[in-house]
């Protein structure tokens, strides 16, 4: 198995809970199916600087104690769609919601329960990567394994 598979089976692996390998795909997580998960892989693509770039925003969005949650070890802080929608601006989610055909409310609500649990395996040492650029091989692959399930 290849770098780019075990950090996709990771990611899949955490988003299950059970931290091992899984070929569950989009189901991994509970009501979240390959739609919201390609939401959240854009959402983090299309933020200037990626998942930093992203993270960064969220902080100075007011989220900043929800964020280093997700990034640290320990339990993740819950956010809300309405919280998120505030912190990265309507413009930007109504971009997202276009890119990924869900409606902005329905986007909000689903970033809010997936986003954390995808940064958080992104971020398996407590700390954002050395670069970025194996996040977002991480995510591609992600992608590709959900679009192969989907």
């Amino acid at each position: 198995m290849g770098l780019l598979d075990q950090v996709a089976g990771q990611i899949l692996g955490s988003l299950a809970g059970d931290g091992k390998a899984t070929n569950a795909g989009a189901g991994a997580i509970p009501g979240v199916g390959p739609v919201l998960m390609q939401a959240v892989i854009a959402l983090i693509q299309n933020s200037e600087g990626g998942l930093a770039g992203l993270l960064a925003r969220l902080a100075q969005g007011g989220l900043a104690e929800q964020v280093a949650s997700w990034v640290g070890g320990g339990a993740n802080l819950p956010v809300s769609g309405e919280q998120l929608a505030a912190a990265l601006g309507r413009q930007f989610m109504e971009g997202v919601s276009r890119q990924s055909g869900m409606g902005s409310n329905e986007l909000a609500q689903g970033l809010a329960s997936a986003l954390p649990q995808v940064v958080d395996s992104l971020t398996p040492d407590g700390a954002l990567p050395d670069s970025d650029v194996l996040v977002q091989q991480g995510l591609a692959a992600l992608s590709g394994l959900l679009g192969s399930r989907a």
